[in-house]
């Protein structure tokens, strides 16, 4: 069983760990669970991805609780077959995170997997979901990943209660090669607002906040979608996405909406991060480059990053833990060399 010890890492690092094991057919020990954060420990979300994963993988686990601070998962040997799962998260943990963990194990599926999820689409520290479905599953589509989210209903911190079902069909994943930025062409936002934020116009203005500062036209930038859309929700909130394209380069910037920031700074954070990227020459944002990294060591090739973050670091080092060579060519190019038999 290999061993692995999560003391300097966060929850990213047990859900990378578990797909990994997955797909390497590698029983892991996990001990110091989220050792570096400030409740250490398994917290329901990420207790709901190990739960489903031992579920879809049929594996046995140990440590299976809210709080323990080690787990065992050992997968069953062979292809994973797919099927159709729930899982309810019991609060407003975020069901994109969980989703991250899934998305790899379409490179080892039988048959379509489906997997309903019941809690947080938006919240804090996790990508929203609008981010993931225009986002994420774009990027990866070009390098053969078929997957699909569908969205039932937003679910905002504190109540939850959203819900939205991943779709995974058998996938062929090609080498990641995205070392240079491609010409951008074009903006699209995406802006949400829960029913009880409706009469405030609190889609319409963070959008608004965000298009007046973004540099657009400095970089030659068409708006080709202005989306706003009103959510039934359990509890108020509101999240923004803009996504910059052009060719293969693809990168999102977000925020949620916080009580009492006005709904056209939401949008002006938002644009202050895109504004920044614009600036570099990285074909990725910062948190899609740490995302890529376990695709990367599948399939091969070469990634360029915004900056290598505490993420990058402890997720290239938990690939060298499962003996992949993956490593820094030079500041910010993320080269995957060879991968294991």
């Amino acid at each position: 069983m290999r061993e692995l010890d999560g003391s300097e890492a966060g929850g990213q690092f047990v859900r990378s760990a578990l797909a990994l094991a997955a797909l390497e057919d590698d029983p892991v020990r996990i001990e110091n669970v989220r050792g570096n954060r400030s409740t250490p420990g398994l917290r329901p979300q990420h207790l709901a991805a190990l739960e489903t994963m031992a579920s879809v993988c049929d594996a046995d686990v140990t440590g299976a609780e809210v709080g323990a601070e080690a787990i065992t998962f050992e997968p069953d040997p062979g292809s994973i077959p797919g099927g159709e799962y729930a899982v309810d998260i019991g609060t407003a943990g975020s069901i994109t995170l969980l989703f991250q963990t899934l998305v790899p194990l379409a490179t080892r599926l039988d048959t379509p997997l489906s997997v309903t999820v019941t809690g947080g689409t938006d919240v804090k520290w996790s990508p929203p979901l609008d981010y993931v479905r225009y986002v994420t599953l774009p990027l990866l589509a070009r390098y053969g990943i078929e997957a699909e989210v569908e969205l039932e209903r937003r679910g905002f911190y504190p109540a939850g209660g959203g819900e939205a079902t991943l779709h995974l069909s058998p996938s062929s994943l090609a080498p990641i090669e995205l070392e240079e930025r491609d010409e951008l062409e074009a903006v699209r936002v995406y802006s949400t607002e829960a029913n009880a934020l409706e009469d405030s116009d609190v889609a319409k203005r963070q959008t608004e906040g965000a298009l007046e500062r973004l540099a657009t036209d400095e970089y030659g930038l068409e708006v080709r979608d202005r989306v706003e859309t009103t959510a039934a929700s359990d509890c108020p909130g509101s999240a923004l996405v803009v996504v910059i394209e052009g060719g293969r380069t693809r990168a999102g910037f977000t925020a949620l909406g916080e009580r009492g920031k006005p709904a056209e700074r939401v949008g002006e954070d938002v644009a202050d991060a895109a504004n920044r990227f614009l600036e570099g020459d990285a074909p990725v944002d910062r948190h899609m480059g740490d995302q890529l990294l376990v695709f990367l060591a599948l399939a091969g090739g070469r990634l360029t990053v915004p900056a290598i973050t505490d993420h990058v670091e402890t997720s290239l080092e938990l690939l060298a833990s499962f003996e992949y060579d993956v490593g820094l060519e030079d500041e910010t190019t993320v080269v995957a060399r060879d991968r294991p038999e």
